[in-house]
Formats: structure tokens, C-alpha cells, sequence
């Protein structure tokens, strides 16, 4: 199923009769959900926000702080008469979610808590270009060993995980069905991972994930850029993923049929002038070891002219091509996330100008379009979320017998 939606039931669940059950575990989520949207907050607070009597909020509560989900601080203020009740928040122990990422050149794992907080994390260079899955993942494995048992050090107990890859998967059969730029095609992958579920996502669809999770704008086009180019579609807060699931695959929009071929075997595509080689080889660059983004980002402040007129190349290409989708779908917002967000300074002005000039059904204003503050931690960090929400929709399938 999509990874954006919370999963049914599980059939072994407690032996309580279905509605019971199933009005338990719904309690149980609306409580744990507005604490961790709304709160700090006491059980009154919580009980006029999901609109539960205070009795039945006070049993969830206990359920949930028994189970280490919730815990307790000082009393919260509330500015009415009266002794005021004690402050709830997710825990900072306990079940947390792992997030995986494989980019072209790197490596990365994480583990955020109930919170939504990072508590620990690596990121090592890899050159995954053209490599085979096996070496690749068993790399990934080792690294994501050491976060989780920093993770555990810490009281975190991860009971899920996430793997963002940048091209088309099949989340449902565990499958990369092309990843251009790593050169996998139909690469069947592991279904778990240190002992955990692993799941499969898209890069910029968990970039996107990450901005609305952390309460970003219900309907956007959000960009995530470094080696390729991808982009998610938002709508109605829930990701649009058309007939096959493959929807937002910016970077193969045809900018010039006759263009030079792409890794995909398209010719003309965006990333063939916006993408990693064709902005470093504008620059006179060539080939970069390293970190490139922050190459080009130190070059373009000291205002090297070649670098300033393959960044602002590339974010006319980009404003081109985006200016189809917004006269598409009609969003409210786009966004510019992955490693190009560091690039927003130098990559906007074209990429406004292009926006402007092309969306024609109604005014585009420049501050629809912005930079993600996540940056490239988005798709790693939406990864990880991906655990927390699962949690959040449903505590009762992480809550301890007895």
C-alpha cells in the first residue's frame, strides 16, 4: 500500500471485539496525534482538541505513557483558576523510525524519535554510480548498524524503516524499477533490513513527505534536486502518484526533443540542463569529487562568471519545465528541496523569471515559490517519518502486551 497512508489493522490483534478494538486503537491515535501536533498539553487540553471526555482521554493516556509513547512534565499553564494539569509530549525513548537513503554519491541513515527529532545520523561518500545493489545495500546495512545502536544507546527502539532511492520503485514488490543515475533497472530489493521492515520510496516523494509532515503547504510541486532531478506532487495533503505510482518524474520532461540523450535513453531532458553533469560541465568544472553543491555554492559567492551563468541556465530549465506543471495541476506553491536548495540564491531568479513568463492562467507570484528548509535532509528525514506517522495514525500496533 502507499507509504502515506496508515496500514489497516493487524489481523492478530488483541481478541477484542472488532468495534471495541477498533474504537480503542482510533482513541488511541487521536490522542497520541494532538499531542504531538498541539503539545506540550494537559489531558484537558487534549480532551477539547479530539473532542474525547476527559475520562476516556485519561485512559488513553495512561495506555500510551505505560507503553513509553508518552511522557509527562510540569504542570502546564493553562491561565484559568484552579490546579493546573500536568504537561504531556511524545517520548524522547522508545519506538523510533529509521530512515535509509542511496544517492549517486552517498550513503546515509538516521533515526528520528516520536518527536520528529533526528538522534542519530551518518552520511558517508559512496560512488553508487553504476554499481551493483548488493554491494551498495550491504554498505547501507554497516552504516545504518552504528546509527541504530547509537540510536539504542540513547533508550530508541526502532521498530521500522524507510529507504528513499532517486528513480521509479514499485513500493508495493520492494522493487527499483530505473534508477537512471544509479544505472539499476528492474533491481529486486531486501524486504527487510537489520532485522526491520524495510520500505520503498521515491527520494522526492519522501522530500515532499518530510515538508508536509512538518506542516508544509497541502498543495505543492516540490523539487528535489542533486546528481537527477525528481519532483512530488502534493494535493489535498496526500501525494499524487498517478495510475502506476511513477508521477513527478520532472527530471525526464522533454525540454528540446532533438537534445542530447539522457541516461534514461530520452533525448532533451531536463536534467541534461539542470542536472549534476551539465551544470558542472557549463561551469568548466568537468567532473567534481566531493561535494559539488558546496563547490559550486562557494564559487558562485565569490561571483565566478561561469558558475553564476550555468546557475542561472539551469534555473531558467527548471522554471520551464515546472511552468507546465503549475499550468497543470494548479498548485499553491512549489518548492526547491535535496542538495539544490543550497543553490536557491543563484538558481530562483531564473527560475521565477521562466514561472512568470509562462504561467499564464493566473498572476504567479514570486513568494510562491521558495526554498526548503530541509535541504537535503528532506528525503533521508521523510524516510524516518515515515515510522513516526505509521505510529501516530496507529499506536496500538506498537503498543506492548499486557
Amino acid at each position: 500500500m502507499p507509504i502515506d497512508e496508515p496500514r489497516p489493522a493487524r489481523p492478530n490483534a488483541a481478541p477484542a471485539p472488532a468495534s471495541q478494538q477498533g474504537m480503542r486503537r482510533q482513541n488511541l491515535a487521536l490522542v497520541l496525534g494532538a499531542v504531538a501536533a498541539h503539545g506540550p498539553m494537559s489531558r484537558a487540553e487534549a480532551a477539547a482538541v479530539t473532542g474525547l471526555t476527559r475520562a476516556a482521554v485519561s485512559s488513553m493516556v495512561v495506555e500510551l505513557m505505560r507503553d513509553g509513547l508518552l511522557v509527562e512534565l510540569g504542570p502546564a499553564p493553562s491561565g484559568r483558576v484552579g490546579r493546573p494539569g500536568n504537561a504531556l509530549r511524545p517520548a524522547d525513548t522508545g519506538p523510533a523510525g529509521l530512515g535509509l537513503e542511496v544517492g549517486v554519491d552517498h550513503l546515509a541513515a538516521c533515526v528520528v524519535d516520536l518527536r520528529g527529532a533526528i538522534r542519530a545520523q551518518g552520511r558517508v561518500a559512496a560512488a553508487n554510480r553504476g554499481r551493483a545493489a548488493g554491494p551498495v545495500l550491504a554498505e547501507l546495512a554497516a552504516l545504518a548498524d552504528g546509527v541504530v545502536a547509537e540510536a539504542r544507546g540513547l533508550g530508541l527502539r526502532p521498530v521500522g524503516a524507510a529507504l528513499a532511492v532517486p528513480g521509479l520503485v514499485d513500493g508495493a514488490a520492494g522493487r527499483v524499477v530505473h534508477a537512471p543515475n544509479l544505472g539499476w533497472r528492474e533491481q529486486q530489493l531486501p524486504r527487510t533490513l537489520l532485522g526491520l521492515e524495510l520500505e520503498l520510496e521515491n527520494e522526492a516523494n519522501l522530500g515532499a513527505l518530510a515538508e508536509l509532515w512538518q506542516g508544509g503547504a497541502q498543495d505543492v510541486v516540490h523539487v528535489s534536486a542533486e546528481a537527477g532531478i525528481g519532483a512530488a506532487l502534493v494535493v489535498g495533503g496526500r501525494l499524487f502518484r498517478g495510475a502506476r505510482g511513477f508521477a513527478g518524474e520532472l527530471g525526464h520532461v522533454p525540454l528540446h526533443p532533438d537534445g542530447p540523450r539522457c541516461a534514461c535513453g530520452a533525448r532533451g531532458c531536463l536534467e541534461q540542463y539542470a542536472g549534476e553533469r551539465a551544470v558542472l560541465a557549463a561551469a568548466g568544472i568537468g567532473t567534481a569529487g566531493g561535494d559539488w553543491i558546496a563547490l559550486l555554492a562557494d564559487l558562485a559567492a565569490d561571483g565566478e562568471p561561469r558558475v553564476l551563468a550555468a546557475l542561472e541556465q539551469a534555473g531558467r530549465a527548471l522554471g520551464t519545465a515546472l511552468a507546465g506543471a503549475v499550468n497543470l495541476v494548479d498548485p499553491s506553491a512549489v518548492v526547491l528541496g535535496g542538495a539544490y536548495a543550497e543553490l536557491g540564491e543563484w538558481l530562483l531568479p531564473g527560475m521565477c523569471r521562466e514561472l512568470a513568463e509562462r504561467v499564464r492562467v493566473r498572476e504567479w507570484p514570486e513568494s510562491a515559490l521558495s526554498v526548503s528548509g530541509l535541504g537535503r535532509r528532506g528525503p533521508l528525514l521523510g524516510a524516518a517519518l515515515v515510522t513516526i506517522r505509521r505510529i501516530l495514525d496507529d499506536p496500538g500496533a506498537v503498543l506492548l502486551p499486557g
